[in-house]
């Protein structure tokens, strides 16, 4: 553990009084940066957007969050996709999928209209 236990868990102030007395799902999404705040057993029943470096992430709290960082629940890196060989063969065969499905949709559409 990065923080030591008679310190307490780091909860950032402004996120706290904006909960303050409110009902959980009155609010609407929480707009935060404090990735690095633990979820309070309080922040339950609430969404916060939670800033990756580029937007805001809708992260609506449940109760098996509690003592998570809100960092954990919005990922600040992109997965884009595996290279190589099979990966290639993979995406022909979805974009053939692809291809048949919709030339089967336009055949269907045709054969409706020519019957009426």
């Amino acid at each position: 553990m990065s923080r030591s236990l008679n310190k307490g868990p780091y909860v950032d102030e402004n996120l706290l009084k904006k909960i303050a007395g409110k009902k959980p799902g009155s609010l609407p999404t929480i707009k935060t940066w404090a990735r690095r705040s633990q979820i309070s057993p309080e922040m339950v029943g609430f969404t916060f957007g939670v800033h990756n470096g580029k937007i805001h992430i809708d992260v609506f709290v449940t109760e098996d969050m509690v003592g998570h960082r809100l960092g954990e629940f919005s990922s600040s890196r992109k997965f884009t996709r595996h290279g190589g060989k099979m990966q290639k063969e993979i995406e022909m065969k979805a974009k053939e999928a692809e291809m048949t499905a919709a030339k089967s949709a336009k055949e269907a559409a045709t054969t409706v209209a020519a019957k009426k």
